[in-house]
């Protein structure tokens, strides 16, 4: 079943409005007739129940009152229940109209939601929680679903409840109906009182809900560290702190209803035993009717009880009107433009990049680029190499436009890099990132993954063989159908690293970003991939991040990174000629490795049989 993010072609972006009642209203488009369907239903079935009291008063007043009627007795009985069966009936529609109201806003609301975060920049993402997204796009919009269903809905009805029943006491007895309506002014001045308040402890409850999600959200995904780190009393006592600060904010929530509703059902009892005793006092005098008395007490109720819950309503209200500012917040961010562009190539681009003193800053922070140049040519390898946070992953980040270089001139075939839509860019780039994500899903989507097309097992197969998988996913028993655990936790990290290079491979882009690509896998593996990439790359620009010397030995150029600058560049040879950073690196990695082989070596020996067949002496 398709749908769409829209209704009827309306942008929720529409909905945004200063006034918070105004937005909601617009949040209905496509859904208004429900709402009037609903509110028309109420008012007929508050009508129903309002001539139900006065066929009350007809019946007690005429046919038990013994008065000449030409009413016959089962067309009153037919009467009553027919009236029932008309305020039942349209109460049921009322519900039902409000509920697909409700429900169907929600349902867009969600998707639109979780279409607009897919599509944030990733500067936005840098800056807000998992946990705060998460809760705006189940919690908040739950509780605009409970506006519509419950509170839009009952303040109708309690508006048509009061107006029609006021009516009917008017008609009844007009002194009883100015006796009806005193506690209601202080009623709505206690609600409006108590709006505030709420509206403010509700929204500091909720941003607590996804303080307390995040820190949940974080440890479920990283529960093999603390395991590994034996920190489960660590992280308990983290969670106890966000979840004592909940208790506390929720505690402050509850008492504010606690209250309102003791106060408020105070004024309504008191209203409701004065008008029943002025009422009765009246019918002993003569002064009205048992009948009308009787009509009297139930219409009062059908005024004061819903005034109540009017008070409750508009207090509750606040929540609804606080989660739509949470969720409008999010509605309102500028989406990352992915097809705007001024060249919009017909076939693949050549690979052809320059860096002409190019510098990137997040935002106010001190630059983490500084005026970097480098010329690639299509088909060559660019290795980069640096100590951690040295800006080798922020500067590969700006070629799919992840992020935009805020000093000098990227340009990809000799054409501005912000010409290009953002959209074909990352349809001409594979990356493989350091640490690779791989969905809860088979091996075999994982790898097809992106690829928006079906795609025959032999160019699968081809992919994970040029990422040396393909023999290691045979022999599951499922083979390509192995579904492969949240995050890939059912496999190792070089598998998944390798399901992820494949994934890439298959892709077949003309620009390939291998972030630390075989920082994972053991010396085996990790020659298995580089030599399967050294054929992968040929006629592709390749830009590679590694911390091992072996990996980049073979790049067309070498660039060493340091605090965002490149001190050194050239081929390996040529930085092996000359002092340095590189240099450093490669005896350092190379003394270790002798070392290791020495240790080996050691370990090997007392296993091996001597030249006279005696065991070595050590």
């Amino acid at each position: 079943m398709s749908f769409s993010l829209t209704h009827d072609n309306y942008d929720l972006k529409r909905a945004i409005s200063a006034n918070r009642f105004v937005g909601l209203w617009r949040l209905m488009t496509g859904f208004h007739r429900h709402y009037f369907g609903a509110t028309i239903s109420l008012a007929v079935s508050a009508s129903a129940k309002t001539i139900t009291f006065l066929l009350l008063r007809f019946f007690v007043d005429q046919v038990l009152g013994n008065t000449r009627t030409d009413v016959p007795l089962w067309l009153i009985a037919l009467g009553f229940i027919g009236l029932a069966l008309v305020e039942g009936s349209f109460a049921f529609m009322s519900g039902r109209l409000a509920s697909r109201t409700a429900e169907g806003v929600a349902r867009r609301l969600r998707a639109y939601l979780f279409d607009q975060i897919q599509r944030l920049s990733f500067t936005y993402h840098d800056h807000t929680q998992t946990g705060e997204l998460i809760q705006r796009s189940t919690s908040d919009v739950d509780a605009i679903r409970r506006f519509f269903a419950d509170q839009a809905i009952g303040i109708g009805r309690i508006v048509l409840l009061f107006v029609i029943n006021l009516a009917a006491l008017v008609r009844l007895n007009g002194r009883l109906a100015l006796l009806s309506i005193v506690v209601i002014p202080p009623i709505v001045a206690i609600s409006v009182f108590f709006f505030k308040r709420v509206g403010k402890a509700y929204e500091k409850y909720q941003e607590q809900e996804a303080a307390l999600s995040t820190v949940l959200q974080e440890n479920l995904t990283g529960v093999r560290v603390v395991r590994a780190f034996a920190r489960q009393e660590f992280e308990r006592q983290k969670f106890e702190k966000e979840n004592w600060e909940k208790f506390l904010r929720g505690r402050r929530l509850l008492i504010m209803h606690a209250l309102f509703w003791p106060s408020s059902d105070i004024l309504c009892a008191a209203q409701m035993l004065f008008g029943f005793a002025m009422g009765a006092l009246m019918a002993i005098d003569g002064t009205i009717t048992v009948g009308t008395y009787l009509a009297y007490a139930g219409l009062v109720i059908q005024i004061i009880w819903p005034m109540r819950n009017l008070g409750r309503l508009i207090v509750q209200t606040s929540t609804g009107l606080v989660s739509y500012k949470r969720v409008i917040d999010v509605i309102s961010q500028e989406r990352e433009p992915l097809t705007e562009g001024k060249v919009r190539p017909a076939g693949d681009v050549r690979g052809e990049i320059e860096f002409r003193d190019v510098s990137f800053e997040y935002e106010s922070n001190a630059p983490v680029l500084k005026e970097i140049s480098l010329h690639a040519q299509p088909g060559q390898a660019i290795a980069l190499l640096g100590s951690t946070g040295s800006g080798k992953t922020t500067l590969v980040n700006l070629l799919p436009r992840f992020y935009e270089y805020t000093g000098g001139s990227l340009t990809l075939d000799g054409v501005e890099l912000k010409d290009y839509p953002r959209e074909y860019l990352r349809g001409q780039i594979g990356i493989v990132e350091q640490e690779p994500f791989l969905f809860s899903r088979t091996i075999r989507e994982n790898i097809t993954y992106g690829v928006g097309r079906e795609v025959p097992d032999a160019e699968v197969e081809a992919a994970a063989r040029g990422a040396a998988i393909h023999d290691v996913i045979i022999s599951f028993a499922d083979g390509y159908k192995t579904l492969v655990g949240e995050k890939g936790v059912t496999l190792s990290g070089g598998q998944k690293q390798r399901v992820a290079l494949a994934r890439t491979l298959l892709k077949n882009p003309r620009i390939l970003i291998l972030d630390d690509a075989t920082s994972s896998v053991d010396t085996e593996t990790e020659a298995e991939i580089r030599a399967a990439l050294e054929r992968l790359m040929q006629g592709r620009t390749s830009f590679i991040i590694a911390h091992r010397v072996q990996s980049v030995m073979n790049a067309d150029q070498i660039l060493v990174f340091d605090k965002g600058q490149i001190v050194q560049r050239g081929t390996h040879e040529a930085l092996l000629a000359q002092p340095g950073f590189y240099r450093q690196i490669y005896d350092l990695q190379a003394r270790i490795e002798d070392e290791l082989q020495q240790e080996l070596s050691v370990a090997v020996m007392p296993n091996m049989p001597s030249g006279n067949g005696h065991e070595p002496v050590i």
